[in-house]
């Protein structure tokens, strides 16, 4: 079967968009420009279907490469039959291509070679096509003490190693058997000795059982991770009864060889050959193979999680051109402060220590009110690390101090902030920033527009996979590359903008194209047109064609450069004002007028109707961000600790990962819940992903709390009870999580502040609140019956008496 019309069977369409899109691969053309503009020619496929086919072509062309060297080599030792030949060719997989060469394969000298060349080969295949003869009568034969056969048993045994060889790499067996434990085999593990304590986290596997084609991706990560650390000891069993009797793979084997107990001679030592073949060899290898097969389907369904979570995180709602503070949460090492103005640029940096040991609560908010104030701050973005719930409150005090400042405050993934603190694209873009303030800032700009930052850290490094450690790095790096490609790509960008990382990603620009077109527009100012991309360095017409339909110009000479339509169909454009008598301007946004427009009307050979409606679709909304509206979830009060939690509480969260067997949610106890796929919604679903995504806000209900193995039980169904217990349960070892900098305070440990009256205060009558910060800061102060704490509370009580 040729390689496109397998694909095509794959992926369940025809075989001529296959080897179309394979084409425009093969020409150097990207994903996101055949999907978006090559909708003709490859009749719609997607990005996801072009990158599945992508892999499968990679895959299906290493498949080939390996047959023509095996070919190759089988006919270059002259045992190329026509059969065998066909067999080869006929293979389609990877583990069918191996079973039929191994007898060919060149290997290092074993026992059943040493007892061919000791003369032995006649003695094994005359017992094994006559069993009715005497073994031991028939060796004495064969004893030839030169060659190193001292005894009959000697002989005997080298027969047996060359029946071992034979039976082991017979193609045909070797398939039915692996076949059969596919079908069969279970998995099972249990703890090593005395890893009980250190290995608690696998708790659920010390002792386990599950049939093989059924244990889901997660678990299978989680029994190879147990057994890499030395936690676990996990088998392949042949079957649920393995233990009673010959085993079935055993009478398959003396089957196929016509082997079986009829009180002949040689019977016994037959049957005793085909064990041994089955214990030492066959099963050792299949037992690999499974495994193997296991892992490779784990570690492909794991970076598909990843993928589809990272893809959300990074298209998620970005707050927009808005004024930010970052924090960077740390208790004993401080609070890091970074603000960044509506283009997010740096325009001020700190360092607070409202926490424990240092304590200088009232001063830490005097110092944010300061630059809030100064820097018109609209939203304040924590990091969800270690101390981010006592941040949260110091910010929740902040903006019942100062209400005037009318400040928002939002929790965001920090996953990723320390990495980029440490990278060369921080030290690049941040050269006299001290790294640990790079992490504020990254926090900041993250909530302003997610995709645009998160695309400056390596994407296994942000955090939201399944086990990403333990998958193959160059699959997941490869995967998680197009999800990034793809996701810039759909939103597009901001020529005169974008940072050089974000360029990077355009289809058909390189890193070093990228940092191009940042020296060309330094030095000759913002792009006007599209046609000027032409005259960065290293962008050729193919590089323009890939890219210039997702690079965007706002304010420029011709108002198409903003949209999302390709140079190349500007002519289709053209037509439409002709047409209609209205120029480009005009019909941009004109949604009454352009949707009386049919496209058949303006479709030619070389842009179908797919095409010149995707035109007019963007022409009604030029460069539509794709992207949902900002939405911020807001943590209940009170709630920071493991042990503030208590069954039934009803809380708002946000989803931090989806997993094949639940959504994790962070509710702002440091530790993320748990809700199983079971418990998402009252209908049956088999992928979490249709009910949540990475970044919705959600009510959940507390069902459990472990507190000891730190795990939350979750629902979105307000009708279950606490204790009642959803079906399955979390991975055991969790969720990666990234290691920061600062340590996770003790269990229990609360912050306490040194407010004195703060309980009086809300208790007393209210008074006229100020309207001015100057006026607020004054009266706090009176309050308190205490001059500032510290220069920044200081300095911040002059600059309202300044003003």
């Amino acid at each position: 079967m040729r390689i496109e019309q397998r694909i095509a069977q794959e992926l369940s369409v025809h075989e001529r968009q296959v080897a179309a899109a394979i084409g425009l691969l093969d020409g150097g053309a990207t994903v996101p420009f055949i999907a978006r503009y090559r909708k003709e020619v490859t009749g719609s496929l997607d990005d996801t279907q072009l990158r599945q086919l992508e892999e499968r072509l990679r895959y299906l062309r290493e498949l080939e490469a390996r047959r023509a060297t095996i070919l190759k080599s089988v006919s270059e030792q002259e045992k190329l039959t026509a059969a065998l030949e066909k067999a080869i060719r006929g293979a389609e997989t990877m583990a069918r291509l191996e079973d039929l060469y191994l007898p060919f394969k060149p290997k290092r000298r074993t026992k059943a070679q040493i007892a061919r060349e000791a003369g032995l080969e006649p003695l094994a295949l005359g017992l094994l096509s006559d069993p009715a003869q005497n073994p031991l009568l028939v060796a004495e034969q064969f004893v030839r003490s030169e060659a190193g056969i001292d005894s009959a048993e000697a002989a005997l045994e080298g027969a047996r190693q060359i029946l071992i060889e034979h039976f082991s790499e017979d193609a045909d067996l070797i398939g039915r058997l692996r076949d059969y434990l596919s079908r069969n085999a279970v998995v099972v593990s249990s703890v090593a000795s005395g890893k009980e304590e250190e290995g608690a986290k696998f708790g659920d596997y010390f002792s386990y059982s599950e049939p093989w084609k059924r244990v889901p991706s997660h678990r299978a990560l989680a029994l190879f991770r147990g057994r890499n650390e030395g936690i676990l000891t996990v088998k392949i069993q042949e079957n649920a009864h393995a233990d009673e009797g010959v085993g079935h793979c055993e009478s398959v084997m003396a089957s196929h060889f016509r082997i079986a107990d009829r009180g002949r001679a040689s019977d016994r030592w037959l049957l005793d050959s085909v064990a041994a073949a089955w214990k030492t060899r066959l099963f050792k290898r299949l037992e690999t193979d499974l495994f193997a097969e296991l892992k490779q389907k784990a570690e492909t369904e794991a970076i598909r999680v990843f993928a589809n979570n990272l893809r959300d995180l990074m298209l998620a709602a970005p707050a927009g051109q808005r004024a930010t503070m970052g924090l960077d949460p740390g208790l004993r090492t401080g609070v890091k402060v970074a603000v960044v103005d509506s283009t997010g640029k740096v325009v001020d940096t700190a360092t607070i220590y409202p926490h424990a040991p240092a304590k200088r609560w009232d001063e830490a908010i005097a110092a944010l009110a300061v630059l809030a104030d100064k820097h018109r701050v609209d939203l304040v973005s924590i990091g969800n690390g270690t101390g981010s719930r006592e941040t949260e409150t110091l910010v929740k005090e902040l903006r019942e101090r100062f209400p005037q400042l009318q400040l928002t405050q939002v929790m965001v993934s920090e996953a990723g902030a320390s990495v980029y603190s440490a990278s060369e694209v921080a030290a690049k873009e941040f050269p006299n920033l001290d790294v640990s303030l790079r992490g504020a800032v990254s926090i900041a700009r993250r909530l302003q527009d997610p995709l645009a930052e998160l695309v400056k850290i390596e994407p296994k490094s942000i955090g939201v996979g399944q086990y990403q450690h333990d998958v193959s790095q160059p699959l997941l790096a490869r995967t998680l590359d197009g999800v990034v490609e793809d996701c810039v790509n759909h939103v597009g960008v901001d020529i005169n903008t974008a940072s050089a990382a974000l360029l990077s990603h355009v289809a058909g620009l390189s890193r070093a194209v990228a940092d191009n077109v940042i020296s060309f527009r330094d030095a000759q100012g913002a792009f006007r047109n599209r046609q000027q991309i032409l005259k960065v360095q290293g962008i050729g017409p193919k590089s323009f064609e890939q890219a210039a339909g997702f690079m965007r110009i706002r304010k420029g000479d011709n108002p198409l450069d903003a949209s999302g339509v390709h140079p190349e169909a500007y002519p289709v454009v053209q037509r439409v004002v002709e047409a209609t008598g209205k120029q480009v301007n005009e019909l941009m946004g004109n949604s009454e007028l352009l949707q009386t427009l049919k496209a058949e009307d303006f479709a030619d050979e070389r842009f179908g109707v797919l095409t010149v409606r995707d035109i007019l679709q963007e022409l009604e909304k030029p460069g539509r961000d794709p992207r949902p509206l900002f939405r911020t979830a807001k943590f209940k009060s009170g709630v920071k600790e493991l042990h503030d939690l208590r069954p039934g509480m009803i809380l708002e969260g946000v989803v931090t990962n989806v997993a094949n067997f639940g959504a994790f949610v962070d509710i702002g106890v440091h530790q993320d819940g748990l809700v199983h796929i079971s418990a998402l919604t009252t209908q049956f679903i088999d992928d979490p992903r249709k009910v949540v995504k990475t970044g919705d806000v959600v009510q959940v209900k507390v069902l459990e709390v472990d507190s000891r193995r730190k795990r939350i039980s979750l629902t979105m169904r307000m009708d279950d009870q606490p204790g009642a217990k959803t079906e399955g349960e979390a991975a055991p070892g969790g969720r990666a999580q990234e290691k920061r900098r600062d340590e996770r305070p003790a269990a229990g440990e609360k912050h306490q502040r040194e407010r004195s009256g703060k309980d009086k205060r809300r208790e007393a009558p209210q008074e006229k609140a100020p309207k001015t910060a100057k006026e607020q800061v004054k009266k706090k102060l009176e309050e308190q019956k205490k001059p500032p704490q510290g220069a920044l509370a200081a300095a911040f009580a002059k600059a309202m008496a300044d003003k």
